[in-house]
């Protein structure tokens, strides 16, 4: 399968954005777009710390879930003879472009989606790297907003495997769970992290925060 590269130069034109106003995201934050009737809810965090099984045992529950973009991206890669993942700007931003067409799928439910990663999460890759500026990031989090409580399951060393998708150390993990918490925060949500825990506490903790 061939993998697209969207080039940077063209990334901001390919969505529209909404004419901002003077106000800032952190002065914006208590906007109805990210409270009680935004249903668009997300589960972040380092690998292996659960994401997967807890958005199964939400659809189990009968909750819609998304599930994480880059594991599927390096699934395909790997099932076509390629390496797991190609530079890291395109990886990003396929990774994005996949995440906003999710978004956009699922604006219309009206009961509860959870996302494993969201639009933010491909935002910190392409920031990481230098590929968009700060004004197109703004952008971006203006146009595909979520709930403000994003789930945040930290780093569980009891439970961390590698396999062919996740080949990160445990280290790594620990890292990207801080990085994603100082990441959210910085763009006005709020981050609730889930305890550790068998699987019904962990799911029972997350939906105590989900309006019926």
């Amino acid at each position: 399968m061939e993998i697209k590269k969207l080039p940077i130069n063209l990334k901001v034109q390919e969505f529209p954005f909404p004419k901002t106003s003077n106000l800032t995201i952190r002065q914006q934050g208590d906007n109805s777009i990210r409270g009680e009737m935004n249903h668009q809810f997300v589960i972040t965090g380092g690998p292996g710390g659960g994401k997967t099984t807890i958005l199964n045992a939400l659809a189990e529950r009968g909750y819609r879930v998304v599930p994480e973009t880059a594991r599927g991206i390096i699934k395909k890669r790997l099932a076509a003879g390629l390496s797991p993942r190609p530079d890291p700007v395109s990886f990003g931003q396929e990774i994005l472009s996949s995440d906003i067409e999710k978004y956009r799928n699922s604006t219309l439910c009206k009961h509860a989606v959870f996302f494993d990663r969201g639009v933010l999460d491909a935002l910190y890759m392409l920031d990481a790297v230098g590929a968009l500026t700060r004004d197109e990031i703004e952008q971006y989090v203006q146009q595909f907003p979520y709930n403000g409580i994003v789930f945040l399951l930290p780093p569980w060393k009891e439970i961390y495997v590698t396999d062919s998708e996740r080949d990160q150390s445990f280290e790594e993990s620990v890292t990207v769970f801080e990085d994603m918490k100082k990441w959210y925060l910085q763009w006005n949500y709020e981050t609730v992290e889930v305890p550790r825990g068998n699987i019904n506490e962990r799911i029972l903790f997350i939906l105590q925060f989900i309006a019926p």
